[in-house]
């Protein structure tokens, strides 16, 4: 009598998870596919915004001055499969002024710097979450802002993103810092017209420079390098709006003696050209949305005397302006801030794949009056932020995540 004897179950390889650094040659398509499977962006209702790093993930950190990206790896046999991923950089930031002695000059505030660390473009794969993937990128991620010497760690998530809120603040040790607003304002077929009270004027980057550090270095996330952002070729200009009777349209005196003398009101902010970094897309509308959309551009063009405004087409992959630095003071400094979002929404029309113009803002900015947006567009973020190191950069002059909220920031374009 023969004897059937069943075959041994195959044995199946346990998946190890490692976390590595990127690797372009071998990783780049890899990280691509993760990036697409998820929804970056709008979670409600059926449309969503997707992001096209145009094939290059570093594209939003590799601008700073230190900066690395890890993958998780899941390895089972021979099997090698990237199933998330994670951006970091570190730049050395103000974080507030120190105290003024009477006899300094107005616009001298002295700041206090820190080395500090963003986490941001933390990514994993549909398939495999809540398996504390995104936890172990985030502790090697630390790990490394630790070895580089960074004394504090943020990220920033849009406001209703629980989930990231829950695993920063929850697991992380991460507490809520700061909630800035990204406004968002469509282009137009039509140019906007500038108030006839207002002049627009381009800085020199020497100028710029100056102008920045002298007004705006205590400001937090003032970053130091500011001459390395402003001389980056993404930036496409230094813009200051001042009364069009004062002195300084008429002929300018430098950034030293404007601000040693400024008119009663000004404003100044800085353009950087996002859509040579990556474009985004809106998916899911309907064709009656799209429908629609089509008919505002078209009697936009057709009747632009009549500035009516338009929905652009965001429906194909488009690119955007970013409107950063902004500050200024007086009692219409807020009109001027308007005209130089103007001026933006007017650089931005004549290139023709940019369909909108963006600045993101603290929530209590009273500049932020002048800044057009549309509600649809934009959104509210949150910062948090981590201790890493016991002092300041510059000291032991305090923790700085319970500082009280200031009135504005200073967000960084590189890794918008």
């Amino acid at each position: 009598m023969d004897m059937m004897v069943a075959a041994a179950p195959e044995e199946v390889p346990q998946a190890v998870l490692v976390i590595r650094e990127y690797d372009t040659e071998r990783d780049r398509e890899a990280a691509e596919a993760v990036e697409l499977s998820c929804d970056v962006g709008a979670r409600a209702g059926t449309m969503s915004l997707f992001t096209d790093l145009l094939g290059d993930p570093l594209c939003r950190v590799r601008h700073s001055p230190l900066f690395l990206m890890l993958v998780a790896e899941l390895i089972r046999g021979p099997q090698r499969e990237i199933v998330g991923l994670v951006r970091g950089c570190i730049k050395t930031v103000a974080c507030g002024a120190a105290k003024k002695h009477p006899s300094c000059a107005k616009h001298r505030a002295a700041s206090i710097y820190a080395k500090v660390a963003y986490l941001l473009g933390l990514r994993v794969s549909p398939a495999h979450r809540r398996r504390g993937i995104a936890l172990k990128l985030v502790l090697r991620m630390e790990e490394w802002f630790k070895e580089k010497g960074a004394d504090y760690a943020y990220m920033a998530t849009e406001k209703d993103n629980e989930a990231s809120l829950r695993l920063f603040t929850g697991r992380c040790g991460y507490s809520e810092f700061r909630t800035p607003s990204i406004l968002v304002h469509p282009v137009f077929a039509h140019c906007l017209p500038l108030s006839s009270r207002v002049s627009v004027l381009r800085l020199s980057l020497a100028d710029a420079e100056e102008l920045y550090r002298r007004w705006l270095g205590a400001t937090e996330f003032f970053p130091r390098d500011i001459d390395v952002v402003l001389a980056n070729p993404l930036s496409l200009g230094t813009f200051l709006a001042v009364p069009s009777a004062c002195t300084a349209a008429e002929r300018w005196p430098g950034a030293a003696a404007f601000l040693a003398d400024p008119p009663t009101s000004w404003a100044v902010g800085s353009v950087w050209n996002s859509k040579e970094v990556f474009r985004m897309e809106v998916r899911g509308a309907g064709l009656w949305q799209r429908g629609l959309a089509r008919v505002s551009r078209a009697v936009d063009w057709a009747l632009q005397w009549l500035r009516i405004p338009s929905v652009p087409d965001l429906f194909r992959p488009f690119g955007m302006y970013l409107l950063y630095g902004i500050g200024g003071e007086g009692p219409a400094a807020a009109e001027h801030v308007q005209a130089l979002c103007r001026h933006a929404h007017n650089m931005a029309r004549r290139d023709a794949d940019c369909r909108v113009v963006a600045a993101e803002v603290a929530e209590c900015d009273p500049l932020r009056r002048g800044i057009p947006y549309w509600g649809r567009l934009s959104c509210a973020d949150v910062w948090c932020v981590k201790r890493l190191a016991e002092e300041y950069g510059d000291g032991a002059l305090g923790d700085w995540t319970k500082a009280p909220r200031p009135p504005s920031i200073f967000v960084d374009p590189r890794e918008f």
